[in-house]
């Protein structure tokens, strides 16, 4: 290559890193400007619906999805990072007009949570005390890990998905999800002093690795155990086309839950499984660089586009850099990933719509707060290099 090309190559590079950098930028800006309107929305009316064909998430019938939920944080979630992004007290006041409902689930609703306690209360009670050291934070977030540690199987060894503690459905049941909530009990052990916490999560994420991983390092989405003996029984599935397919938003779950339990435990066993997670991840990947929703859709069937699995994976590819020597290509399938999810064809601008991220659910075509929310902490860790929450 001669110095006239190399030189040209350069100017090319530096322009395309500049270029990219304003589209994460230009985004981020978005979600902050839909964030502002959102999380006023949801303390006005504290109800959300997870997801939404047209993307308006506050479009639902009465009594729908009440702040219990798994997806209500992804809104406090976001307006928090928009708080720490700018500085705007609006983003703080509006999360706290809120507290009272996360109160009343944990001490008096206790028995109608399911496993998503950590979805709810590390973007909201945890984020909380993190930013702001309030001890009625602290006392809230404490009391979800324990409610959560009740959903604990010692014989089996895993945390109960869902069902409420009084009932019998679903008891025997752990889904891939789960990974995401066990950063409340390894920071409710970190901050009361009491090992039971990370005891439960460790043993629930040792459960996962072994009986939820295949050996090609795809995932299973959910499993039953045998509740008399704590075995395991048979692979389940609510999200992925079958018990035998890969969901790639699971998929995606498991690259940032292993993650996060090595970044809380520096067990090198679940930082192995990322990495490994993550090459079979990024191997599913074609031109579209989204992933399809399932990995192992029959023939015929529509394959719809999840970037809600693109913006979680995106997230676990930036947790994995922290701690491992991530190869060339996670890095490149990061940052391909990122930019592709910051086009125009897969944002949306228009002011109106709370949804920021199209076709962000999974076997249809639609908005999803959760995509929503990991998009936001994807741009925020990369452009600001920040930890998340978590």
């Amino acid at each position: 290559m001669n110095m006239l090309s190399r030189a040209q190559n350069e100017r090319r590079a530096i322009s395309e890193t500049t270029n990219h950098h304003q589209d994460l930028e230009k985004a981020l800006l978005l979600c902050v400007r839909k964030s502002r309107k959102n999380i006023e929305r949801l303390a006005d009316q504290p109800k959300s619906a997870a997801w939404a064909a047209d993307g308006n998430y506050f479009a639902f019938p009465e009594g729908f999805y009440d702040i219990g939920n798994w997806t209500s944080s992804f809104f406090t979630g976001m307006a928090l990072l928009a708080w720490r992004e700018t500085e705007d007290e609006f983003f703080l006041k509006q999360t706290l007009r809120l507290a009272p409902f996360y109160r009343e689930k944990v001490f008096q609703r206790f028995r109608d949570t399911h496993h998503d306690l950590g979805f709810l209360y590390s973007l909201y009670s945890v984020a909380l005390y993190k930013l702001t050291a309030e001890p009625a934070h602290r006392e809230i977030a404490l009391r979800a890990a324990a409610v959560l540690a009740r959903r604990f199987n010692p014989l089996g060894n895993f945390i109960r998905a869902w069902g409420c503690m009084d009932t019998e459905e679903h008891a025997n049941m752990a889904i891939i999800d789960s990974l995401m909530n066990l950063p409340l009990l390894y920071w409710a052990s970190n901050e009361s002093g009491n090992p039971a916490f990370r005891d439960i999560a460790v043993r629930h994420a040792d459960t996962v690795l072994k009986y939820f991983i295949r050996p090609d390092y795809s995932v299973i989405q959910a499993l039953r155990f045998d509740l008399k003996t704590g075995q395991p029984l048979a692979p389940d599935s609510f999200c992925g086309h079958s018990t035998r397919s890969y969901w790639a938003r699971g998929a995606a779950w498991a690259i940032y839950g292993f993650g996060l339990s090595y970044a809380c435990t520096r067990n090198e066993k679940y930082v192995q499984a990322a990495a490994k997670l993550a090459k079979q991840f990024i191997a599913q990947l074609d031109n579209e660089a989204v992933p399809v929703w399932d990995f192992r859709l029959p023939p015929g069937k529509p394959r719809t586009r999840d970037a809600s699995a693109a913006a979680i994976a995106v997230c676990g590819l930036q947790e994995l850099a922290r701690h491992h020597a991530a190869d060339t290509d996670a890095v490149l399938a990061k940052d391909r990933l990122l930019n592709r999810l910051c086009r125009e064809d897969c944002l949306d601008s228009t002011p109106e719509c709370p949804g920021l991220l199209k076709c962000a659910y999974g076997d249809q075509p639609a908005y999803s707060s959760w995509g929503d929310y990991f998009l936001m902490e994807a741009l925020v860790r990369d452009l600001k290099g920040v930890e998340a929450f978590w």
